[in-house]
């Protein structure tokens, strides 16, 4: 008779969706005198009991031949995220240290990011030039290829989850109207790549305006009889707004993300009131408010769609043991961090391919952070396992 596995999940919950402050202790053996080691795994083994304390996930599994139990395993997890985390005491006692550690402890939502959703990956926002740039006549909203992307960085910024760079007067696309499809016969999105190293950083959000047309144009005329009408709603005064948003992995080239996002309302701009894309004018139409609120809906689309992405940073040199990262603090590296080092293998039968990665199966302890880079240590050359510029360094 074949085995019968029984699974049950179970799910507790200490805290609700909002964030609570909660402390834990973390325990560590010092071997050969290294304090500092071990203050990291007493910190991991506090930050671990913190993540159950507020949300734990228990699935039990059992083996059953027979009636009779043959197997037993129990496995708990936690999809929980600290911030704001604080040593408040420490002891050691010979061998033994004790770490109490405080954290704000909230949800880190569905994905399984795991620490890579505590740092800020690099971004560059780029144009997102208009299909049909004579739709935008009317209003003068024609400067919106490039206002849109400056609204759309500036919101991302506020959200203070990623790093973000702006290349606005950039387009990724030569032939809109197909756009994104048009690619290399390596199959790579035409400069993507390009971009991304220029500005160095690991996501290209990219996009292309692709209606701002009034539904009537009829209804704009410029005649005494086309004014009372519209001023007295007997026309359809509508406007469309449609944007295709897309976001590229900047050391593939690959999209990680494409979306159509549109809205249509009321365009009840006076002549001469509205003087730009996003301005105060534009804003208080019922049009350009619509429009922010797509908006919003667009930052919030880069968010969720990066953050379970890893962390990937280059490596830009080795020397002997002694890596240097081209990341540091204002990605949320701190000196004690771990990161694994993977080989970009390129192919001479396919020089523009996209790289293929290979785990060196070895990590990079960082010593020294700074704002833009930091460096550490590995544990042998990096010459033994062929670690070299432009490899990469990986927070999952």
């Amino acid at each position: 008779m074949k085995p019968v596995i029984v699974v049950i999940t179970a799910l507790m919950l200490a805290a609700n969706v909002q964030a609570v402050v909660l402390e834990a202790i973390g325990h560590a053996t010092i071997h050969n005198n290294d304090v500092d080691s071990a203050r990291q795994e007493a910190r991991k083994a506090a930050l671990r009991d913190l993540s159950l304390q507020y949300e734990a996930r228990i699935s039990s599994r059992d083996t059953m031949e027979n009636g009779v139990v043959t197997e037993s395993r129990l496995q708990v997890a936690s999809l929980s995220r600290a911030r704001s985390v604080e040593v408040i005491d420490e002891y050691r006692r010979g061998n033994l240290l004790r770490m109490t550690v405080r954290a704000d402890m909230s949800e880190s939502g569905s994905c399984s990011a795991g620490e890579a959703s505590g740092l800020k990956k690099r971004v560059a926002v780029t144009g997102f030039p208009m299909v049909y740039p004579d739709q935008a006549r009317i209003g003068g909203i024609d400067d919106a290829g490039e206002i849109l992307p400056q609204l759309l960085q500036a919101d991302l910024r506020d959200a203070g989850n990623l790093q973000v760079f702006g290349a606005t007067t950039q387009r990724l696309f030569g032939d809109l109207l197909n756009a994104p499809t048009q690619q290399k016969f390596d199959n790579r999105l035409t400069n993507v790549v390009q971009v991304a190293r220029e500005l160095g950083v690991q996501f290209v959000v990219a996009g292309v305006i692709r209606d701002v047309a009034v539904s009537d144009p009829d209804a704009w005329g410029s005649s005494i009889i086309d004014r009372m009408q519209r001023g007295i709603g007997a026309v359809n005064q509508n406007r469309r707004f449609v944007a295709d948003l897309m976001i590229y992995d900047g050391f593939s080239g690959s999209p990680v993300y494409q979306e159509r996002f549109a809205t249509e309302a009321r365009w009840d701009a006076g002549p001469g009131s509205s003087d730009g894309f996003g301005s105060a004018g534009f804003q208080e139409t019922g049009y350009g408010r619509a429009v922010g609120s797509l908006m919003r809906d667009m930052t919030a689309a880069v968010n969720d769609a990066l953050a379970c992405q890893p962390f990937i940073t280059r490596v830009t040199r080795v020397d002997g043991n002694r890596v240097t990262l081209d990341s540091g603090a204002t990605a949320g590296l701190r000196p004690g961090d771990e990161l694994k080092l993977y080989r970009s293998n390129r192919f001479f039968d396919s020089p523009g391919a996209t790289p293929e990665l290979q785990d060196s199966r070895t990590t990079i302890t960082l010593n020294n952070v700074h704002p833009d880079f930091s460096n550490g240590r590995i544990p042998v050359s990096g010459g033994q396992i062929n670690i070299q510029r432009d490899d990469v360094a990986i927070v999952w």
